[in-house]
């Protein structure tokens, strides 16, 4: 390997990055700004020049794919196999099993499905779901709680337990002296066995040290502290460590991982040296300007390399429906001949927001494919449903019943989130996985209820050839296809065209995001979500949204606010650097012309919650009385009632175009909405 070749195409603080000799060294790579080829290019240019032994090499990431990826990069650029490249527990497990066949110890057995243990130990108590208990066992152990700890840890973390809090820390220690008693070890155990083995035998710690003295650690913003423990065991004193990630990226700290042990790098290595990484080649500038404002003056704004593209737009729909349908049409118009389908994908908060979007694309004859299998059909709490309502002989519409009625009763009696005409918002006692399980049963009622109204004489095995038929336009991995996909699976993906659905209060940000950490967690995933498009960006919401049977109305997420914002600048030419200052101004602004109520200015901008609520009730009057919009109000109108909001019907028969006949027709309407949006 020609060590010039290697650097060629890299920019400034890209060849930084990949040739300092200072460390440790930590990158703060942007979204689009080529972290993975510093990473590789500086793998492989210090192997080239003498200064690293490529024997000596680990290359730490989180899933065995990327590990794949990386040691692929580093062949096509000459390296042959020696980087050892894989998982925290991948490279742990590999070092145990080395030391117990050395020290003539027999293996533990591995403890691969850990749901039955922990069921067992809970035995069996009313909507106590094993799962829940065991992911938020795994979040306490990722984090070094231990289970005496886990009481306070989980009400300063703000977490929603799915048992009392002091019951989950006994049922912790329970689960530790059974997997002893059973001489088993789970996968979290890999982790602590090796880092225990390391402080305990400073020779051995010593030879693992020698053979990995050079430590690579991708997405390190993904690290929990208990992989943290590890990093630093296997590192001892030495300073040859490189860490890349990004701490607008940092969305996983529900499952365990804190995005401080990036953000406070420096300041536990004083000595370290710290590369950004702010060029951005994937995204236009109009999309990295949508990105720089759903993060709201936080800091890691993105330099753009490439021209300018189209400006992002802000669509809202009546309901999830139309919804979905409007997304499927923007889709066709998207499509130009010879585009590939898979160059378009739909991104959404939550797995159950996918069903009617899958079925618009469906109906519109364009081919789709769930990213990470199919959605909320694919979970195991539907597949149950299913195998029951399916069943040859079974009373179809009996089974449906009970099973609304069982969600609704569930509802209520926690206070939940579906009640009809309340906002959807989760309560402090549902967990996040109950709420997602009770959602995803919402999405397979609707479909069952659509069955039902289809077929004549309907049944449990015309229903499962129905769904059949509805996810009949799923193509393989392989196939071409627009790809739907959660936020979170979204993530180190890209497309050319982005469509972001369901930007709802209660999705964005998610209803049970409480405390400061999770709000901006939710802000980082709003830019993770944004920051996958590279030339179009289309976002929408729904006023309406259905769940099982039950129309919920629905808010905007209080983010689209900063979006239309950004998207009112953008069409002006204007890119504002601090976002956070223009949103206060915007706000100041808003107060000013509401104080006035000259209604001399009428045009309101578009998003503004009042008039995209009065726009949405304007459509459904008219589509139920079959006339045009125009003819219940005008634009101008609805923009004037916006701006004055009117409280009475005198104030509302001031208001151009509004005459007796519409005031008393439409009047009490108008004055509820209005009211309703000044809380």
């Amino acid at each position: 390997m020609n060590p010039d070749d290697l650097l060629a195409g890299l920019n400034e603080r890209q060849l930084l990055a990949a040739t300092s000799d200072g460390g440790p060294l930590v990158v703060l790579a942007g979204a689009g700004s080529g972290k993975t080829r510093v990473l590789t290019r500086r793998i492989a240019w210090r192997v080239a020049v003498g200064q690293t032994d490529p024997n000596r090499v680990l290359a730490l990431t989180f899933t065995r794919k990327a590990a794949g990826e990386l040691r692929q990069r580093l062949r096509n650029g000459g390296m042959r196999d020696q980087v050892v490249a894989g998982t925290f527990h991948g490279i742990a497990l590999t070092q145990l099993r080395q030391r117990w066949m050395e020290r003539g110890i027999k293996p533990p057995t591995i403890l691969d499905r850990k749901f039955r243990m922990v069921a067992q130990l809970i035995g069996r108590r009313p909507r106590v779901e094993p799962l829940d208990v065991l992911s938020e066992m795994e979040w306490a152990f990722a984090r070094l709680v231990a289970p005496s700890d886990y009481e306070g840890a989980a009400k300063l973390a703000g977490r929603v337990s799915p048992l009392p809090e002091g019951e989950l820390g006994d049922l912790m220690e329970r689960y530790q002296q059974e997997k002893r008693r059973r001489r088993v070890v789970d996968f979290d155990d890999l982790l602590a066995l090796a880092i225990r083995d390391l402080k305990d035998d400073a020779d051995y710690a010593a030879a693992v040290r020698w053979r990995h003295r050079h430590l690579y650690v991708d997405e390190f913003q993904d690290v929990n502290p208990l992989q943290f423990e590890l990093l630093r065991a296997w590192r001892g004193e030495s300073s040859d460590l490189f860490v890349v990630g990004d701490p607008n990226q940092a969305i996983y700290g529900w499952n365990g991982a804190d995005p401080m042990l990036l953000d406070n790098f420096a300041i536990r290595e004083p000595g370290a040296v710290v590369v950004s990484l702010d060029d951005n080649y994937r995204s236009t500038p109009q999309i990295l300007t949508m990105a720089t404002a759903a993060l709201a003056g936080k800091s890691g704004k993105l330099i753009p390399h490439r021209p300018d593209g189209a400006v992002p737009t802000l669509s809202s729909y009546p309901t999830d429906l139309s919804e979905a349908a409007g997304v499927a049409q923007r889709i066709k118009m998207s499509h130009n001949a010879g585009d590939k389908w898979a160059h378009q994908a739909v991104l959404v908060r939550t797995n159950a927001q996918l069903v009617p979007i899958e079925q618009a694309l469906a109906d519109a004859g364009v081919p789709v494919r769930v990213r990470g299998g199919s959605g909320p059909l694919g979970s195991k709490e539907v597949k149950d449903a299913l195998r029951s309502l399916g069943r040859p002989g079974a009373d179809l519409i009996q089974s449906l019943a009970e099973m609304d009625n069982s969600l609704e009763s569930a509802s209520l009696e926690s206070g939940s989130l579906e009640s009809p005409g309340q906002e959807s918002s989760p309560t402090e006692d549902l967990s996040p996985a109950e709420i997602e399980r009770r959602q995803n049963l919402a999405a397979l009622s609707r479909l069952v209820h659509e069955y039902a109204s289809l077929d004549p004489a309907p049944s449990g095995p015309g229903l499962l050839a129905w769904i059949t038929t509805v996810q009949a336009g799923e193509v393989g991995v392989d196939g071409d296809a627009v790809e739907l996909a959660t936020f979170h699976g979204a993530k180190g993906l890209e497309w050319a065209v982005v469509h972001i659905a369901g930007l709802e209060k209660g999705y964005m940000p998610i209803g049970y995001a409480k405390t400061g950490a999770q709000l901006a967690e939710e802000k980082r995933l709003l830019y993770v979500a944004i920051t996958r498009a590279e030339s179009q960006l289309h976002l929408s919401w729904a006023s309406e949204r259905t769940f099982g049977t039950k129309a919920v109305k629905r808010q905007p997420s209080p983010y689209l606010e900063m979006m239309q914002s950004a998207i009112n600048h953008l069409k002006r030419g204007y890119r504002p650097v601090d976002w956070k200052a223009e949103i206060v101004k915007s706000r100041q602004a808003a107060g000013t012309n509401k104080a006035k109520r000259s209604g001399k200015n009428d045009k309101n901008p578009v998003g503004d919650p009042v008039f995209d609520a009065l726009r949405t009730w304007r459509s459904g009057r008219a589509k139920a009385a079959n006339v045009p919009a125009y003819l219940i109000f005008s634009d101008q109108s609805l923009r004037a009632m916006a701006k004055r909001q009117p409280v009475t019907k005198g104030q509302l028969a001031n208001i151009s175009g509004v005459g007796p006949v519409k005031l008393e027709r439409y009047g009490d309407d108008i004055i509820k909405m209005v009211k309703q949006s000044q809380g």
